[in-house]
């Protein structure tokens, strides 16, 4: 029997920090890095949809995962994401991120039909892995079928986490657990939103973008029997969440302004294309932000 991979609490994304000149800038990722480590984060998931993945090139997202390998040391768990349609892009940038070390990877997978997913699943598990996240993403509907998901997770040894990013996601969660017996990581991803009730069933890991010492308090809160404070805590950022939710560049902007005014990134900077952000956009985030910096020092302080 495989073992539950473990991943357990918050797994951020990164956001990947940019120059002036539009270059990566590395020191300030390791400077997220290590703020997210102090926090308590359980793992770092690399580069995904909130580190504009697809606007970097197949360089840039190696030396991002190296970057992150080199700053966590063994810590916790890096994921690194293939997140490529085509397959012959996906091995090759599997077969870089296998050569590194880093040997726990994201499958993004364009789902057509059952034969044609299981096809270039097997593929790319070619590539030897010792861990493989699934991401399950669908933002209209309720993403992959659940018998496709047990069939490869009974068949495929390497296949030890599920990212649910589905709308809704709550039964899925717990649908997905009671199939493999709670012996298939799950995670939620895009509907942080609905965090407590990822919580009351029983997800094992959450995979948000920024805000880690309010997101780390919430769980631990929260698995230390502290739910009433776990509940109250989240309430506090629900506004937030409205807000940066409301679209997947909306939170990119929003939480590259974060990052920016905790002195973390030197700039708030995005690449191109992208949804503009507006001066109305940029007068709600800047109220929101000041609630965010404001709760983190709250914890910060209650954990001298």
């Amino acid at each position: 029997m495989k073992k539950l991979f473990p991943l357990k609490g918050i797994a951020t994304v990164l956001n990947t920090p940019f120059n002036p000149d539009n270059s990566i800038n590395f020191k300030a990722l390791k400077n997220n890095i290590n703020n997210a480590l102090n926090a308590g984060v359980a793992g770092f998931l690399v580069p995904a949809m909130a580190s504009e993945v697809y606007k970097l090139s197949e360089k840039e997202r190696v030396a991002l995962v190296a970057a992150v390998l080199e700053e966590v040391n063994g810590k916790v768990p890096v994921i690194a994401g293939a997140g490529e349609t085509d397959i012959v892009k996906s091995k090759n940038l599997l077969k870089k991120y296998i050569g590194l070390g880093c040997k726990n990877v994201l499958f993004q997978i364009p789902f057509q039909n059952k034969t044609q997913f299981k096809d270039h699943f097997n593929e790319l598990a070619e590539t030897e892995p010792d861990m493989i996240m699934l991401q399950d993403w669908d933002a209209n509907g309720y993403g992959l079928p659940d018998d496709l998901i047990l069939d490869l997770f009974e068949n495929a040894d390497a296949f030890r986490c599920l990212k649910i990013e589905t709308v809704p996601a709550g039964m899925k969660y717990s649908r997905i657990l009671e199939l493999t017996n709670c012996r298939l990581n799950v995670s939620g991803g895009w509907a942080v939103s609905q965090m407590i009730e990822g919580l009351k069933r029983g997800v094992h890991a959450f995979m948000p973008t920024g805000m880690h010492w309010i997101y780390c308090e919430i769980y631990r809160l929260w698995k230390s029997g502290n739910e009433t404070e776990a509940e109250n805590l989240f309430q506090q950022i629900l506004p937030v969440l409205a807000f940066s939710n409301q679209h997947l560049d909306i939170s990119i902007h929003f939480f590259k302004k974060l990052l920016y005014r905790q002195g973390i990134y030197p700039t708030p900077n995005v690449r191109q294309p992208i949804l503009p952000f507006d001066s109305v956009h940029r007068k709600i985030a800047d109220k929101l932000i000041d609630k965010v910096i404001n709760l983190e020092k709250k914890i910060k302080e209650q954990g001298k």
